[in-house]
């Protein structure tokens, strides 16, 4: 390949490799024109490229990030799908390709810096899209503060409920006899005993005796 060709191909590999957020190496020998295609195509749709490279290019393209890839994975005829977004996605996209179609190897990947094997690949693809995971993970650190939000407010449910019943009583003028808390007998409030009417002289109660007729003084 002529120098100028190289610079090109190392310059437009260098410029996927920095904007993916990680790459996955294959193994293509064997597949047809064809199938390439087909695997491009869905690589495609879920965010990712599929090129081949030569490996000492793809090593000077990455830079100091190739200085970690172990040698098998630069070994042989190497493809490198470049996931760009939807890293599970594209996983499964490379995965479920190489199950119908033999030719195809993966041999690992790295992402954020983190070196993966075959076997890392393969858990990748099964893990839920990144939106769903990061759902999850914010569910289940706001699951127990919610639960303890909950508790907080059945603690000064009671409380408040009787607050607010005083403070209706109070609006209405009524006077406050009992709170609906009061429970024990030293918390009640009684009323007064009405009492009694006081005691009337006998006199009062019996009807005075009719006067006896006065003699007449009248002369027949």
């Amino acid at each position: 390949m002529p120098t100028a060709q190289k610079a090109e191909v190392i310059q437009l590999t260098k410029e996927r490799f920095d904007k993916s957020v990680g790459v996955i190496f294959t193994e293509y020998r064997g597949l047809k024109v064809s199938q390439l295609q087909t695997l491009r195509s869905n690589l495609g749709q879920k965010g990712g490229e599929f090129h081949i490279v030569k490996n000492t290019l793809f090593r000077q393209a990455a830079g100091d990030a190739a200085a970690s890839l172990p040698e098998d994975l630069g070994s042989g005829p190497t493809a490198v799908a470049f996931v760009y977004s939807n890293e599970s996605d594209c996983a499964k996209a490379v995965m479920d390709f190489s199950l119908t179609n033999k030719a195809l190897v993966v041999k690992g990947g790295m992402f954020g810096g983190k070196v993966f094997d075959a076997k890392g690949i393969e858990a990748l693809s099964k893990l839920p899209p990144r939106d769903v995971l990061i759902a999850q993970v914010i569910g289940a650190i706001a699951a127990p503060l919610t639960n303890l939000v909950g508790v907080i407010e059945a603690l000064y449910a009671d409380p408040i409920r009787v607050i607010g019943a005083v403070a209706d009583k109070v609006a209405e003028g009524s006077p406050i006899v009992e709170t609906a808390s009061s429970s024990s007998p030293e918390s009640e409030v009684s009323e007064p005993a009405p009492e009694a009417p006081a005691e009337e002289p006998a006199a009062a109660e019996e009807s005075a005796p009719a006067e006896a007729d006065a003699p007449s003084t009248e002369e027949n």
